[in-house]
């Protein structure tokens, strides 16, 4: 028996998840502390891992949904998690993040369980990274470093690879470190003093050597962004003079924008249970029940303490939420927090739509995954959250009273419009039919005189053809 929309072809969704599952990290490599002195961004190999948190503010509850999706984005990476530690501080321990005593403990436990990665739930300073380290003696990272490397790994399209390399270079900067040779001079010239005019002297050192090819290379891949933000910025602009309302697929990590997306088109995007599987977004046009066509942008998914050389980086992705109509903002129903994830979605947006100086756009709020839900839990938010659309996208619960509120909410977007057509512009016509609602519609000498609810996009096009008879000017 098939499945609803079951095709014999794969999609590309299921293609890229046959791809991404066939590579596997190898266990067992070495990830002793090595000399770090190559301009290249190291590639993290996580394997066997400990995990560390300082629990600063909030609820006990909250602390731990933070380990929790740190282990999740552990597990994403390709690593095992073996053990967890959270310590209570007022702040985070500026010499070691966690404090000598708890440092000592946390040496302990590496050697228990024989990890050789451990990672911090927040951002560390190069003097805690190193600090640490040589405590521990084995690799640590931090939370930034981890989303990082999971975006390295699933980036698929030029313009992702060349942002995630962007916000790697950003990160890395700052944390270049040396020994040995790399801390040595580099002498001008053939040797040094017998180099000849202008060329003795010290020389630079391999790690200056270091930081001056990143940021030549950090320039170069800006250039890149830019040229390629200029192509978004065209293609924007077109969706945007066709009339065609827009909607940004928004939310939380995992949260199912993509399967939402692939419910609402048919896009066949590629949808896995894991963080942060999709980055790169995606646009595809699709028809309501009543036949008006809109196009949805799936973005790339936020998280708590997101980190800003991400938000820098993808500046030019996030900047589809300010050029929308609507925002429909995805939320995880089966989350233990979900307003946590509404809450961290929404600062990413308002810091977007504040550098951008527009208006924002109005938001629709969609909780999925009720199947997966807590039934006490879905009643609390139906309270909470009195206007929401409660869906499921794996089993289509609540997909088609979607998209009735998809219908109510655009068409209150549009603008009433009397306009006397002439006959030889029957491709505005055309597009009225199309895109939106015809009241009346009557053949005169002159042309056609059409009253109908249309987008502000196109009611701005057909501005000239206002009609002043029975019907009225152009309204809002």
């Amino acid at each position: 028996m098939q499945r609803p929309g079951w095709s014999p072809e794969p999609t590309v969704g299921e293609m890229q998840l046959d791809e991404r599952t066939s590579l596997r990290r190898v266990a067992g490599l070495s990830t002793e502390l090595t000399d770090i002195t190559e301009v290249e961004y190291r590639q993290l190999r996580l394997e066997r891992v400990v995990l560390v948190g300082v629990w600063t503010t909030g609820s006990a509850a909250q602390a731990e949904a933070s380990m929790v999706e740190l282990a999740a984005l552990a597990e994403t990476a390709g690593s095992e998690v073996l053990e967890g530690l959270i310590q209570r501080r007022d702040k985070p321990d500026p010499a070691t993040y966690i404090g000598s005593g708890k440092a000592e403990e946390l040496r302990t436990v590496v050697l228990d369980t024989g990890a050789d990665t451990v990672i911090c739930d927040g951002e560390l300073t190069p003097a805690q990274l190193t600090a640490l380290e040589k405590v521990v003696k084995v690799k640590v990272i931090d939370r930034t470093a981890l989303i990082l490397d999971i975006f390295a790994q699933h980036a698929t399209s030029r313009e992702g690879k060349a942002q995630v390399a962007l916000a790697q270079m950003e990160y890395m900067l700052p944390r270049l470190r040396g020994w040995g040779e790399s801390m040595s001079r580099q002498a001008g010239g053939r040797a040094g003093s017998n180099g000849g005019v202008g060329l003795r002297g010290p020389g630079e050192t391999k790690i200056e050597t270091d930081r001056r090819r990143i940021r030549e290379r950090m320039a170069k891949l800006r250039r890149e962004i830019r040229e390629m933000k200029t192509a978004r910025d065209t293609m924007r602009a077109r969706r945007s003079a066709s009339g065609v309302p827009s909607v940004a697929i928004v939310g939380y990590t995992n949260a199912g924008k993509s399967s939402l997306m692939n419910s609402l088109t048919g896009a066949g995007l590629l949808v896995q249970d894991a963080l942060f599987a999709t980055l790169d977004p995606t646009t595809r046009r699709a028809a309501l029940d009543d036949g008006r066509e809109m196009v949805f942008t799936d973005t790339v998914g936020f998280v708590r303490h997101l980190p800003t050389q991400l938000v820098e980086a993808f500046r030019s992705t996030l900047e589809e939420v300010t050029g929308a109509d609507l925002l429909l903002h995805v939320v995880d129903g089966s989350d233990p927090l979900p307003l946590e994830q509404i809450r961290a979605v929404r600062e990413v947006i308002t810091d977007v739509i504040k550098e951008q100086g527009t208006a924002a756009p109005p938001e629709l709020l969609v909780v999925n995954k009720i199947d997966a839900a807590d039934p006490d839990e879905l009643t609390r938010l139906r309270g909470l959250l009195p206007g929401a659309a409660f869906v499921s996208a794996h089993t289509g619960a609540g997909i088609e009273e979607l998209r009735e509120r998809l219908s109510e909410v655009l068409g209150g977007l549009d603008v009433d419009i009397s306009v006397l057509l002439p006959y030889s512009r029957g491709d505005l016509l055309a597009r009225i039919h199309a895109d939106g609602r015809i009241i009346s519609s009557d053949h005169e000498e002159g042309g056609t005189r059409v009253r109908a609810r249309v987008p502000h996009a196109l009611a701005a096009a057909l501005s000239e053809y206002a009609h002043s008879g029975p019907a009225g000017a152009a309204r809002q």
